[in-house]
This record gives structure tokens, C-alpha cells and sequence, in this order.
């Protein structure tokens, strides 16, 4: 019997090995409670606050003859288990973690995650609305309960109520109640499912993230930063005006981030685009303008800028920013058609001229020629009223 106990023990800390988790069992805060309970009495006890980060436990159940003494507490067996998962849910792990000794009484318990439960509980009797019940009388007893596979645990729950029942109708008895809980190291900062959340949507409001079409990379970016650098409980102790400047200050650093602005930068042109076929002339021009003040601008996006303009009737702004996107590229023809439309509804038709005589042999795009860009800008150009008088004088340089 000696040697199965022997393997059962090395297979579990074996498995702990193997299987180790990114947290440890919090002994400085496990809870021993010795309780006395009057024959044929319930009783209702309350645990200590767990941990935050706490997603298992281990606890222990130990009735005592009124001399006896405990052999072992739970956190020295658990020293030699480094993993929860090195805790078999068989009968291996209830014999592991079981009292050396116990006395000949038993009794029943129930465990409860709410205290309207556990008092109705010491009341009545009902365990309805119990999470665990032990109805069979036991002198001695071990578990774990998990987040994952147990109704007890919820996230930063906070306690728990264990409520007892004696089966003894004469004598007094008493019970010693152990638990350990394991702490999840990184939950242990209070960054919970539902704290990350009010992050991210905090960032979602921010005006970098009015930016994007689709700000989730970029405010997960911000929330990890947050994360990594602050525990939730401190970061809500900060004055709102140091919040701010966090989010302000992680949100740039995410916002310089490769992976990051290209995403950014691309949700801007396809919304530009998106705009300028709706006829939202304001819209493109603004996306485009954030991209280029940015310096994030191409030399299409400087074309696509002063086009904007010149449907807007701001010639002056149309040729600045032509001219910028010439510079950057003396080779692209989208922004040298545009520069010359600029100048001929500016009253420069001299300027206008000798760039469209210069590219009337070329092709923009491998099916659409200069000269037919040319005719269908100025078709469209008439439609919005803009001044057409040296249309016919252009189109007659193609002849």
C-alpha cells in the first residue's frame, strides 16, 4: 500500500512539473478556521477575502476528537505541489490532501457564493441554491475547486461561505476548516475580462482613436501598455488629469507603432476614397489631411488632396498641395494632371498649358489615356459649375 501511495505522489508532482502555471499558492494568506458546532446544530461560516488573481483553492475538512491535534496543515503538504494541476481530481488527490487523523464524528456540509444562500442555509437547512453539498456524513474530506469547473469561484468574488451540519445529537464538535488559495499572477494585478474592457472603451473615445475606421488593434495596444505598467487598483487611485495624460501618452506610442499606423493610415484613404465617391468633399479632405500632417502622406495622397480642393473651389490650397506632391514625385501624372487643372481654373492658362501639351501622348493607368482623363475631368468640372471658358482652348491642344 505504502509504494502505490508512493507512485500515486510522485506521478502528481511529476505532472506539477510539466503542467506549471503562471501563479503560486498564496500560504501567507490561507485560511485556518477551527470551529465548534452544538450537537445537531448548523452553523455558517464565512472564509476571509481571497486574493485578487485567486482562479483555484484548496480546502480541507478535518473533524477532531476534543485532544486531538492536526499531524500536518495543508500548506506544508502544498509546498511540495507547485501546480495546481499537479492535484489529481481522483481519489489519488482526496487521499494526498486528507488529514492524517480525524476524530469518529462526522458531518455534512454545503459550500455557498452568496450570503443570502448561506444564512437561508443555517435557517432552514436548503441546499438549493448551494454550489457544492457533501450530504453524506464524512469525518474527514479534501478538494479543489477551480473558476473554470466550479460554481464557487467567480472572477474577484471576493469569499465564500462553508455552512455545516452536525450529525452528532449529544456532544459538541469540532471541525478544523484549511484553505489555500492559488493566485493568478498576472489576474493578481486586477486586470479582469471585465477591467480590460473599461480600458479599451475608454481609449475607443479618445481622438486618436476617432481616427480609425477600426481603432481595436490600437486600443488593445493601449490597454496592454496600461496593463503592463500599472495594477487596475492603482491606476484607478490616479487624479483624472494623470489618466488623461497616459492615455495620451501610451496612445502616441501605440499610434508610432509600424503595425499600428499602417493600419491607421490605410483606414484613412479607404475612407477618403469612400467620401469622395459620396460626394463628401469635407470628409476626404480632412482623412487626407490628417495622413499628410502626419507625414504620412504619398504623392497620390497629395493628388488626391488638391483634387479635393479644386471640387471646392480652393485653388490656392489645391496648388500648394500639388505642388508638395510633385516634389515628391516628378513621375507620377495623377498629381501633374491635377497641378495643370489648378492652374487653368486659377487663371494661370500659360502654366495650365504647357504641362497638358506635355503628357497628351501618355497614359495615366495602363486603359486610361491623358487625354481622356482630361476630357472627362472637364465634363464633370461643368456639371459643378466650376469655370469652363478655357476648356475648348485646352481640348483643342489634343487636336
Amino acid at each position: 500500500m505504502r509504494k502505490i501511495f508512493l507512485l500515486l505522489f510522485v506521478s502528481i508532482c511529476f505532472q506539477s512539473v510539466f503542467a506549471q502555471k503562471e501563479g503560486y499558492w498564496d500560504k501567507d494568506r490561507a485560511i485556518t478556521k477551527e470551529i465548534k458546532v452544538s450537537a445537531r446544530d448548523r452553523i455558517v461560516i464565512k472564509t476571509d477575502d481571497l486574493p485578487t488573481g485567486t482562479t483555484e483553492l484548496i480546502y480541507r475538512i478535518t473533524l477532531l476528537d476534543e485532544n486531538q491535534q492536526m499531524a500536518g496543515s495543508l500548506t506544508s503538504i502544498l509546498k511540495a505541489i507547485p501546480d495546481p494541476t499537479g492535484i489529481s481530481q481522483g481519489s489519488a488527490g482526496a487521499v494526498f490532501l486528507m488529514s492524517k487523523i480525524s476524530g469518529d464524528d462526522k458531518c455534512k456540509y454545503a459550500i455557498f457564493n452568496n450570503k443570502e444562500a448561506a444564512t437561508d442555509y443555517q435557517k432552514s437547512g436548503k441546499t438549493i441554491d448551494a454550489c457544492l453539498v457533501q450530504d453524506t456524513p464524512v469525518s474527514k474530506d479534501a478538494k479543489r475547486l477551480s473558476i473554470d469547473k466550479s460554481t464557487c469561484l467567480k472572477y474577484n468574488s471576493g469569499t465564500i461561505w462553508f455552512g455545516f451540519e452536525s450529525t452528532n445529537w449529544i456532544m459538541k464538535q469540532k471541525i478544523i476548516l484549511e484553505i489555500v488559495p492559488w493566485v493568478d499572477s498576472k489576474l493578481s494585478r486586477g486586470w479582469t475580462v471585465e477591467n480590460r474592457k473599461f480600458i479599451i472603451n475608454q481609449c475607443k473615445t479618445s481622438a486618436l482613436a476617432s481616427r480609425m475606421t477600426n481603432s481595436d488593434d490600437f486600443c488593445i495596444c493601449l490597454e496592454e501598455k496600461i496593463q503592463k505598467e500599472y495594477r487596475f487598483d492603482e491606476f484607478q487611485k490616479l487624479l483624472t488629469i494623470e489618466q488623461s495624460k497616459i492615455y495620451k501618452d501610451f496612445g502616441n506610442a501605440c499610434y508610432g507603432e509600424t503595425t499600428v499606423s499602417k493600419t491607421v493610415y490605410a483606414d484613412l484613404r479607404s475612407a477618403a476614397a469612400t467620401a469622395v465617391k459620396k460626394r463628401d468633399y469635407a470628409l476626404a479632405i480632412k482623412n487626407y489631411s490628417t495622413i499628410i500632417n502626419d507625414n504620412q502622406g504619398s504623392v497620390l495622397d497629395y493628388s488626391n488632396l488638391g483634387y479635393c480642393y479644386l471640387i471646392t473651389k480652393q485653388y490656392g490650397k489645391a496648388l500648394k498641395y500639388l505642388k508638395e506632391g510633385e516634389q515628391k514625385d516628378s513621375t507620377e501624372l495623377f498629381v501633374k494632371l491635377n497641378l495643370a487643372h489648378a492652374y487653368l481654373l486659377n487663371d494661370n492658362y500659360s502654366a495650365a498649358k504647357s504641362i497638358y501639351k506635355e503628357y497628351k501622348t501618355q497614359n495615366l493607368t495602363d486603359s486610361l489615356s491623358w487625354t481622356q482623363k482630361v476630357k472627362d475631368d472637364f465634363m464633370f468640372f461643368q456639371k459643378l459649375g466650376l469655370p469652363s471658358g478655357d476648356f475648348d482652348r485646352v481640348l483643342k491642344l489634343f487636336k
